[in-house]
């Protein structure tokens, strides 16, 4: 039922005649009030009539996907996932339906009701789950906004006000990888106020690579690797933690010989040494050393985590919220972490509308440790056009958890446009 009202009608029922009306300066006082108050009331109707009238999508040249929900009362959702969405165009036009059918404001059952419907057209992993978390999200967005609440909210409140953010130093060049740069990336961070940071370790490029496609690291690299390490470490000492990433290029060998060597620079966790594929392997790498194992941002929905937490296979999981299935399944892979005490560290290579949707699960889950932030968010103007956000994304090393409606981010259409794929609709 609608909320609007006449406003003639309003002052009918609240018992006040036409003839009260005119005769008392009090009473027409009084009238004008009811007035103006019903001018500034909003005329929106009530949250049972919202609809979603379009279900729109665009993607950005650095492999993000954005989910446009527009709705018959002019209230925009926004979500965003990344990595395996690429191309997803048709298969979000077809979970569409499953959106516009009825009300929207119910996140997890839509979820789930479209994760079941495609059960025999890839709804376990890749490209189906990741276009669903774009989708999942922007309902938690459209659902905050039209309720007033923010997603922490909705997902049973706060446990902090803000996140604590590592800063990926993002080595992709080849040849920077040395231990003068390390030192000299891990100061950097720590200047700008960060508590901790990561370091790729992989590089195609290393010389001492004997075969690029094989997974096997000889001596020369494993060195490179630990005096990279070690500079770092020396640079800042116990300032900062220090986590690594391996980017699952290598083998099991290599991986417990790496995280063997490590050992004595006591980083928060060393990441994807071998591929997700085969999370047994993961168990004898975590049994065999004293450096905590990470892995996660490869693994969907918390169907992919019950092995790895039940059987203790890693040390600390770490999901991308952008692909993993969404917002709801965050919470879901958190809580069942927490249940093994294993600490929950969200992997985050999205915008700041997918960086804050994180941070809402984030600060809504005990076991939040840490969560991932990009350097080139920093310093690289694209990050900052895409999106509507008018304050400084990280403080000292934390994001502050916004309390505005939904996530609290939304995108920047005109912004995006500059940096949006080539050939591919665009929010259409």
């Amino acid at each position: 039922m609608s909320t609007q009202q006449n406003r003639r009608s309003f002052l009918t029922k609240a018992g006040v005649s036409a003839a009260a009306l005119a005769s008392t300066p009090l009473i027409k006082t009084f009238g004008n009030g009811l007035e103006d108050a019903k001018e500034r009331t909003s005329m929106m109707s009530a949250p049972a009539d919202l609809r979603v009238t379009a279900v729109k999508c665009a993607y950005n040249r650095f492999g993000g996907m954005f989910v446009k929900l527009e709705t018959n009362q002019g209230i925009t959702g926004w979500g965003e996932s990344v990595d395996a969405s690429v191309g997803s165009y048709y298969l979000l036009k077809r979970m569409a339906g499953s959106v516009m059918r009825g009300n929207p404001l119910k996140p997890n059952v839509i979820f789930e009701q479209v994760r079941k419907g495609g059960v025999f057209g890839g709804a376990q992993s890749g490209a189906f789950v990741a276009t669903l978390t774009a989708l999942e999200c922007a309902l938690w967005d459209l659902t905050g906004k039209a309720l007033g609440l923010p997603i922490h909210q909705l997902l049973g409140g706060k446990f902090r006000d803000k996140v604590r953010v590592y800063c990926d130093t993002e080595f992709y060049s080849g040849g920077g990888k040395t231990p003068e740069n390390f030192a000299k990336a891990a100061q950097d961070v720590l200047n700008r106020g960060y508590t901790a940071c990561k370091f790729d370790l992989d590089e195609a490029n290393d010389p001492n690579k004997f075969d690029r496609t094989n997974w096997t690291a000889g001596l020369g690299e494993v060195e490179r690797m630990v005096s990279c390490v070690e500079a770092a470490r020396k640079q800042v000492g116990n300032k900062m933690d220090i986590a690594c990433d391996m980017h699952g290029r290598y083998d099991a060998p290599t991986a417990r010989r790496v995280a063997k060597a490590l050992e004595p620079y006591n980083l928060m966790w060393l990441e994807e040494p071998i591929p997700a594929d085969n999370a047994e392997v993961y168990k004898s790498i975590s049994a065999e050393t004293s450096t905590p194992i990470c892995c996660g941002e490869n693994v969907y929905l918390t169907y992919g985590f019950t092995r790895l937490l039940s059987e203790h296979m890693v040390d600390i999981i770490m999901p991308d919220l952008q692909k993993c299935g969404g917002l709801g399944e965050g919470q879901r892979i958190a809580s069942m972490a927490n249940a093994y005490y294993t600490p929950f560290s969200p992997h985050m290579v999205g915008t700041m509308v997918g960086a804050m949707a994180t941070a809402h699960v984030c600060a809504a889950v005990p076991n939040f440790q840490i969560m991932e932030w990009q350097t080139k968010s920093d310093t690289d103007a694209a990050w900052k056009e895409m999106v509507i956000f008018d304050k400084p994304f990280v403080e000292k090393g934390f994001m502050t958890v916004l309390d505005k409606p939904g996530i609290g981010v939304d995108v920047n259409v005109e912004g995006m446009k500059k940096y949006a794929t080539p050939g591919v609709p665009f929010f259409e």
